[in-house]
């Protein structure tokens, strides 16, 4: 080989390793997967060495997620919240209407008058029969229109809205009779059927002194002075929640016209025989019979006979309550 030759030959054999040089320079990675940069320094295996511009950014892009569909409703889904419901979920309350303003109410105008103050004869029996049947008359009928009738339909007249006058009007008249029923005979001759009509034997305790026999099987009061019955009246009772208690007692404290503290009521003509149990006269006894009762005490509904009850018996006397 000439010489000429062997230098070709060399020169290109340096040209090639100076080529493989400068190529590691520039950071060609090796086949172990290290790569070298151009300072000479090698990264680890998998590491980036992509230019800045093409790094992923730090903070991942907003991406607006997907409009989502609502459920279906289930069967046992609650139904949706009012509008008054606010989103805290407190009921808020909407403004109230106003309260229409309250309108006096219409009585109407007084009719012709049929019967008042002045008259007499049985249609004013009638009258104080039926007022006493819804408690507005108390005592005996009679026969003549005078102030205790007056004041009673005067009464009647304003529970009932219609024009109180006092006297009687066609309104009146057809309020009173749709309220009441025909009376009877004996309420229009003050008598009442059982009154004193009781064959039933004296308690053994009613037989000697002086003794209010007062008898729950035939609803009868029988004054008895030793052993001789000399006056009788039907009575009334209290409920089996206040019922009339039942023993030997005596007369504490008579009150000519008492009035219950406990219940606002009259008691005209009270014996009390046992703490607040008295026996005493009962409008409402009068008025509606065995149809109530009392709140313990015994209740009498002829007057002239408790009138005289009262005047006959004296503080100490007995009290006899029993079932014959």
């Amino acid at each position: 080989m000439s010489g000429g030759s062997r230098g070709r030959r060399g020169r290109a054999r340096a040209g090639v390793a100076g080529l493989a040089m400068l190529l590691a320079v520039v950071g060609v990675t090796t086949a172990a997967g290290w790569a070298v940069t151009r300072g000479g320094l090698l990264d680890r295996p998998g590491a980036d060495v992509a230019s800045p511009a093409a790094a992923e950014p730090t903070t991942a892009p907003t991406t607006p997620s997907p409009p989502t569909s609502p459920a279906p409703p289930s069967a046992n889904a609650s139904p949706p919240a009012s509008p008054a419901a606010s989103a805290s979920g407190r009921r808020v309350l909407g403004a109230r209407a106003p309260l229409p303003e309250e309108r006096p109410r219409q009585v109407p105008r007084p009719g012709p008058r049929l019967l008042g103050p002045g008259d007499a004869g049985p249609e004013v029996r009638e009258l104080q029969s039926r007022l006493r049947q819804v408690a507005w008359f108390v005592g005996d009928v009679t026969d003549d229109y005078g102030t205790a009738t007056e004041t009673a339909v005067r009464g009647f007249q304003a529970k009932r809205g219609i024009a109180v006058t006092g006297y009687v009007d066609q309104r009146t008249r057809g309020r009173l009779a749709a309220m009441t029923r025909e009376p009877t005979r004996d309420e229009l001759a003050n008598r009442f059927p059982g009154d004193g009509d009781t064959s039933a034997a004296l308690d053994p305790r009613c037989r000697t002194g002086r003794a209010l026999c007062v008898d729950k099987t035939s609803r009868t009061l029988r004054w008895v002075v030793d052993g001789t019955v000399l006056r009788s009246v039907s009575v009334r009772f209290g409920s089996s929640y206040t019922p009339t208690r039942e023993g030997q007692f005596a007369v504490e404290r008579k009150s000519r016209d008492h009035v219950s503290s406990l219940y606002d009521s009259p008691m005209p003509f009270a014996m009390f025989f046992s703490g607040g149990q008295a026996v005493h006269y009962s409008a409402d006894f009068a008025a509606r019979g065995y149809a109530g009762a009392s709140h313990g005490c015994v209740n009498v509904r002829d007057l002239p006979g408790i009138t005289w009850l009262y005047d006959q018996v004296s503080v100490g006397d007995k009290v006899v309550v029993y079932w014959s």
